[in-house]
This record gives structure tokens, sequence and C-alpha cells, in this order.
């Protein structure tokens, strides 16, 4: 079985830990791989950050516009790579090949966007001519970084903070979820390609022992977390309880409004992928509908034939509509 590694200081490493969790392809329940686990892993962690210091301190005595060179490089790659990485995201997460190579098109956009960074971060000159005071803003990089990522988009999330954090000067350590961890370790591949300092991008695998060590490590200065709304709390109230700058976006459900002169047909089968895109586990899946006037047999009627059409199945075949959540767990809850 793959045993995957973890990437610490420019190289693939085995984990300190002996302990692991499978990862499984939710259509078939086949264990596509091993992944690091419990306490040791925070050994991997502090590993990390000690190398993520050193190439911090040279990485952001780089020029910016050198800097994002390394971006415009990374772009090319994931275009040219798009299809395998959109196979790995199905095969460990369950989406359909629309959904994964939509999600991978959004990572690129995130890049094409912090290649902007040259004049995003220009700072500002304010002068009172009244009060005889100038002031001046300037933007500098903060450190090492972290990001902790959820299971139902293995490769955007990471993708709305990495990108930002190398072009600002920053260093980064990511932490996907033990769920789809297969994701991360081909993106981790490309950016092996990139001409970064060893230890600037780093992969550390495990669960919660390997949050609270990224949470307490003195090193780390600021944290990005995407996930439920109990962990984001966590994560949130042990990063600024130990000084850090956290960013921590938990759940959410959206309810959609039926108004009295849409129209039902197209209505339907928006509401049919807002709430089984991704088989419904994303925070912009609909859950309640709420409907105007006479519209809710209009609409219950229309949404009833849509639902009624969809085929799931495993997402890499042509005619799936939805794929399985992850988990059989999962499934019970919904």
């Amino acid at each position: 079985m793959n045993r995957l590694k973890n990437y610490i200081n420019g190289t693939w490493a085995e984990s300190s830990s002996n302990e692991t969790v499978d990862v499984h392809n939710p259509a078939s329940q086949e264990v596509i791989a091993t992944v690091p686990y419990g306490t040791a892993t925070q050994k991997d962690l502090q590993d990390a950050a000690t190398s993520a210091q050193g190439a911090y301190l040279e990485w952001k005595k780089v020029p910016v516009m050198k800097r994002v060179q390394q971006l415009y490089k990374l772009k090319n790659i994931m275009e040219n790579n798009l299809e395998e990485l959109a196979k790995i995201i199905t095969d460990e997460s369950g989406k359909t090949k629309g959904e994964s190579i939509g999600e991978i098109q959004r990572a690129i956009e995130n890049i094409e966007v912090a290649c902007g960074t040259p004049m995003l971060i220009k700072g500002d000159v304010i002068e009172d001519i009244a009060f005889g005071i100038d002031e001046m803003m300037i933007r500098q990089p903060i450190g090492v970084t972290a990001c902790i990522t959820p299971f139902n988009f293995p490769s955007m999330i990471v993708f709305w903070f990495l990108p930002y954090a190398i072009a600002t000067g920053n260093a980064m350590i990511v932490k996907p979820s033990e769920k789809v961890p297969l994701t991360m370790m081909k993106l981790f591949e490309f950016f092996d390609e990139l001409d970064l300092p060893k230890g600037l991008l780093s992969l550390v695998h495990g669960g919660k022992e390997t949050v609270d060590a990224i949470l307490e490590h003195p090193s780390i200065k600021a944290i990005s977390f995407v996930g439920s709304t109990p962990v984001a709390r966590y994560i949130y109230s042990k990063g600024t309880a130990n000084g850090k700058r956290v960013q921590a976006q938990g759940g959410a459900k959206n309810p959609v409004i039926v108004l009295p002169d849409c129209d039902v047909e197209m209505s339907s089968k928006i509401i049919a992928d807002s709430v089984y895109g991704c088989a419904g586990q994303r925070c912009l899946a609909a859950s309640t509908i709420i409907t105007v006037d006479d519209q809710k047999r209009n609409i219950k009627d229309a949404l009833y034939e849509v639902v009624k059409s969809r085929k799931t199945g495993y997402g890499w075949d042509s005619d799936t509509n939805m794929g399985p959540v992850i988990t059989p767990e999962s499934k019970k809850r919904s």
C-alpha cells in the first residue's frame, strides 16, 4: 500500500509516525493510500517549521517581480497536467469529472490574480499639508504561514492562500485533509519543479495532533483554515490565543428564494445544481427553498423531475451527474 510521505525542506520524507489511516476511493471504497496520523506527526511539523523559517528569511529578500515569475511557471504546469490532476481529485473525493476540472480552473484563476501582486502590494503615502504630517504605509511579509484544508475541495482552497503567500514573500506549510491527501501530493510534485528556496513550501500529513502543533508553534505567524464550523471555532480561538493571525472559515448553507416571475424550468435546474453539486458537500449548497405566492407547487414539481433524472455513480464516468459523498458515515448523516 502507498504510504504517503511528507515534503519537508525540499525533500520527500517519511513521517515520524508509524500510525496511519486509510484513504478510500468513495465510489468503490477501495483503499488507495495510507496517510500518517497520530501524535508523532508533531515532530514532522516541527521540522517543517524550522526549514520554513530559514527559507522565509531568504525568500523575503527576493524582489516581488522575481517571486511572481514562479507563479507563471506553476500556472503553465497545472494547465498542462489538468486532466491528470482532475482524475486524482475524482478518485479520492468522489467529484464528477466536470466538478474536478472546474475546481482546478478556479485554482489557476487564483494563481493569475496573485501574479498581479507587484501592483496589489504597493504602499500608500498620505500627506496632511494642514498639520504637516506625512504617513507612509508599506506591506511586508509576515513569515511562516500555514494552511489547513478540507476534504471537499482538495485543490482549490489551498490556492486561496498559497500563491499569495509566495508572491508576498512568505513561507507556507500545508496540512491537507487526511481524507484527500493525494491531490496535494501531486501538487507538491508540481511545486518541486519551481525555483524556490528549500523549505519555502512544506506538506505535512496528519490529523488533530498536527493541527495543534501548527496552532502552538511560535514560528508560525498566520493560519488559514476552511472547514466545519466547530473546527473553525477551535482553530480561531486557540490560534489567536497563541498570538497568531487566523482566518477560519466555517460551514454555511444558503436559502434560495423563488419569486413569482421566475423561469420555473431554468430555476429548478439551477437549484438542483446548487443542492447536488459536489454531492451537496460545499458551503454554497442550497438547503432551503423559500417560495413567494403560488410558486411552491410549480417549483416542487419541476425540481422533482430534474432530480429524478440525475444519475449517480463514479465521477469519472461521462454520464454521472453526482458522485458519492466522502464516507459511509457522511451518507448516514445525510
